[in-house]
């Protein structure tokens, strides 16, 4: 960035992606959390009077589970993963044809209505089956709308300077945490299911309207219009060509034929084969696989082996009851907050540096160290690593390594390609992110059944 260029003030821009990236996973990370409390009104309406049911707390491990209540695990990740990729593969190819401002917007709105009803939900008796079928609904549209939102930002962060993608990443990061912090504080006050769910509903609304909130202020901040590209011609008219000339290869002129003019020779040419989608996919392929080979194997054991591993030093006391909140889930996204985060003061390796995907390739070894802890129930392997803190050893560098590599891979994607085609390039990033956690929810299966 130049001396002349606008200066994003009081990190502004930085702030409202930060915000944007909360905005887009904490619903989901709220809506996973409650996942006892949608269980629970999935019991015997014969076996539990209306009044528990609306309290939504007293299904316990001892009653037998209904159907409903067995397949609720595998069904939503279904209806989760499958939405989640199908629409960011879709608006990968899509986001050319509808606004910006309609992908982002739309998606937070449907998103925050889903959320109300939800709320609405919890004081309202519905039966099993009804119930159900609209919660998976709600979970297909909450993916569905979220991957387009995740796409959109992903591809919008894209066209900024190459560490803006990092508050995106930050703020997904610190969605986790949070999630994490509200289990642990439900289960430190006792209170019922329903109304920590009410809680986690609620809190979510809130962050989706300042999401919103933060978008629209986005357009009238100077130093985004100047990145933004159906604002450079503005800039230009406006006596900024010289420095558009050192910061834009090309500006696409609308309406005028379709054609795209050099603002250094002034020449106009048509596109080339080379902006479609597989034409930017052949520039930052290594990127892609990257990040999707990350998620595979972060999803691939967290939470499925990870969450099955039992406590060696503390059996029946309340750091038993504890161990796996704290352990699993708050070391998790702590440090892969921290690992997020990381990449806004150090981008090391570089994006044309081999030593990133090696480092990717080496992260699989954390499928058999996490394998070789304390799992229980287990058939087949022995247990290795007995003490507690092996595995918050290996839970630390294994989230550090998820945020920083996988943040790492999301900046460099966009940045290996022009800057007209950077909006695709993080679409296509947002895109094999998704496959990486289908993939690794596939994986999660093979990995558990083979301890």
């Amino acid at each position: 960035m130049t001396g002349n260029s606008p200066q994003d003030r009081y990190k502004a821009v930085w702030m409202i992606f930060f915000i944007l990236g909360l905005g887009t996973l904490l619903p989901w990370n709220f809506f996973m959390t409650a996942t006892r409390y949608f269980t629970s009104r999935l019991g015997d309406p014969h076996n539990i009077s209306h009044a528990n049911l609306l309290a939504a707390g007293n299904v316990t491990g001892s009653e037998k589970h209904t159907y409903l209540q067995s397949i609720f695990p595998n069904v939503m990740t279904l209806c989760a993963m499958l939405p989640l990729l199908i629409f960011t593969c879709l608006n990968s190819f899509l986001h050319q044809r509808i606004p910006q401002q309609v992908r982002i917007l739309g998606s937070l709105v449907a998103i925050f209505l889903v959320f109300m009803i939800t709320s609405i939900l919890v004081k309202i008796f519905v039966e099993p089956l009804p119930f159900f079928i609209i919660t998976m609904i709600k979970i297909v549209l909450i993916n569905s709308f979220g991957a387009i939102l995740q796409g959109s930002l992903f591809g919008l962060a894209g066209l900024l300077p190459t560490s803006y993608t990092t508050p995106v990443m930050s703020g997904q990061g610190l969605a986790g945490t949070f999630a994490a912090l509200a289990m642990i504080c439900a289960i430190a006050s006792g209170s019922e299911l329903a109304d920590s769910a009410f809680g986690y509903f609620i809190t979510a609304c809130i962050t989706i309207l300042l999401a919103i909130g933060s978008y629209i202020m986005l357009p009238r901040l100077d130093f985004f219009r100047y990145y933004s590209m159906k604002d450079k011609t503005e800039y230009r008219a406006h006596g900024n060509h010289a420095e558009l000339e050192t910061k834009v290869d090309l500006i696409k002129k609308d309406g005028r034929n379709g054609l795209e003019l050099n603002p250094v020779n002034g020449a106009s040419h048509t596109p080339n084969h080379e902006s479609s989608v597989l034409g930017i996919f052949r520039k930052i392929w290594l990127m892609a696989v990257s990040v999707c080979s990350v998620f595979a194997v972060t999803i691939g054991v967290f939470p499925a082996v990870t969450l099955e591993v039992r406590t060696t030093i503390g059996q029946n006391t309340v750091w038993e009851q504890y161990f796996i909140p704290v352990s699993c889930f708050l070391m998790f996204n702590v440090f892969d907050w921290a690992g997020r985060s990381l990449t806004a003061i150090c981008m090391w390796p570089g994006k044309d540096s081999y030593l990133l995907p090696f480092m990717v390739i080496l992260r699989t070894v954390f499928i058999p160290l996490f394998m070789l802890c304390n799992v229980m129930p287990r058939k087949n392997l022995p247990v290795f690593f007995v003490h507690d803190a092996w595995y918050i050893v290996f839970m630390i560098f294994f989230a550090i390594s998820n945020g920083y590599l996988a943040s790492l891979c999301m900046c460099f994607g966009p940045k290996k390609v022009q800057p007209h085609e950077a909006e695709t390039a993080g679409t296509i990033m947002a895109f094999f992110l998704s496959l990486g956690l289908a993939l690794g929810a596939v994986l999660s299966f093979p990995f558990r059944y083979i301890i």
